[in-house]
């Protein structure tokens, strides 16, 4: 599909659920609808789409271990491993845990992706890539930051960790109300990974909507949520009479809550609802991913597929048993001479 097409979907589609919720909320005044109902709708949804996938990927059969990892597998003891290798590619199951939590933790595999060049006439380079790993990392921590923080619309009290965090990440007390970092952050990342799938033809290429709904929507929560805390403010007090509410399943729904307010949760809602229905299920994904959570001990155990029948076989030996005869009339080689060589 042409880029324009691409983008211009996707930016239709979140700017339509924008407009569906101003108007929704400003003209109707459908707020019991946009800041209980629809919430209420998304988190189940999100909950059992996530199930439901997870369910779906645990009974795919693997019978065998998954072996296309990088490094030298355990074998021969005079083969040397580094601890790399151990970590590439673990042949237990301490090293396929120690595999996994760096690659969720610190985007292990992203971090020695590769991109490949051509040089002069058919030389072709392969060259780090690193800058998507700091974009990827730098957009995932910043967007858990930004939940942690958000807790404390749903807890009363607030747990220690929120204070804690919200200290950390606006320590760049020059304004009123302090800058969050994160937030600038996210919207940094975003653009980045959007920039990134414009201007790259490869990328461009291989780009759908489904690839840049995701972005335009998180660009449309942060760009929300920044202007309620910066320029545009909202009833805080009365938002949080609001969320508190809904965590309490004892919902209300007070006066006085910007409009703004609601495109932001009506965004929030949407999001949650489409997560379990797209690409960003990697998030559950990772952690069912074969090739990252099975060890590679292909050379110490025999592992048999569980789900093999019982197949009627038909050796060599009978084969040649039945056909001896006509073989060696054939002038064909046999393991064993006839028993009456024929005359």
């Amino acid at each position: 599909m042409h880029i324009i097409i691409s983008l211009t979907v996707s930016f239709l589609a979140v700017f339509g659920l924008v407009v569906i919720a101003f108007f929704g909320v400003w003209a109707a005044h459908l707020e019991w609808l946009f800041g209980v109902v629809i919430p209420y709708l998304a988190v189940i949804t999100f909950f059992v789409g996530m199930v439901y996938k997870v369910v779906q990927w645990a009974r795919c059969p693997v019978p065998f271990r998954i072996t296309s990892t990088c490094g030298q597998q355990k074998t021969l003891p005079w083969l040397k491993r580094t601890y790399v290798d151990k970590l590439d590619n673990p042949s237990s199951t301490a090293g396929a845990v120690g595999r996994m939590i760096l690659e969720v933790l610190c985007f292990r595999s992203l971090f020695k992706n590769t991109r490949l060049e051509f040089g002069s006439g058919q030389e072709i380079k392969y060259k780090s890539a690193k800058w998507l790993w700091l974009g990827a990392i730098v957009f995932h921590y910043a967007f858990l930051i930004v939940l942690l923080r958000h807790i404390r619309f749903f807890a009363q009290p607030e747990p220690f960790f929120v204070p804690l965090i919200e200290n950390i990440d606006g320590f760049f007390q020059m304004f009123v109300p302090a800058l969050y970092q994160s937030g600038f952050l996210l919207g940094a990342a975003l653009t980045y990974l959007l920039l990134r799938r414009i201007l790259d033809g490869k990328m461009r290429y291989i780009s759908l909507p489904a690839d840049y709904f995701p972005l335009f929507m998180i660009l449309g929560l942060v760009t929300t949520g920044i202007l309620m805390r910066y320029l545009l403010k909202v009833d805080i007090v009365a938002v949080k009479e609001l969320t508190l509410g809904l965590a309490q399943f004892r919902p209300v729904v007070p006066e006085g809550i910007g409009v703004l307010f609601y495109i932001h949760l009506f965004l929030v809602s949407v999001f949650f609802a489409y997560f379990p229905f797209s690409k960003l299920t990697h998030m559950a994904g990772v952690f069912l991913s074969p090739t990252r959570n099975l060890s590679n001990n292909s050379r110490m155990v025999r592992h048999i597929n569980p789900w093999n029948y019982p197949v009627k076989v038909h050796t060599y030996e009978a084969y040649e048993d039945e056909f001896r005869e006509k073989m060696i009339d054939a002038g064909l080689p046999v393991d064993k001479e006839s028993a009456s060589p024929a005359e």
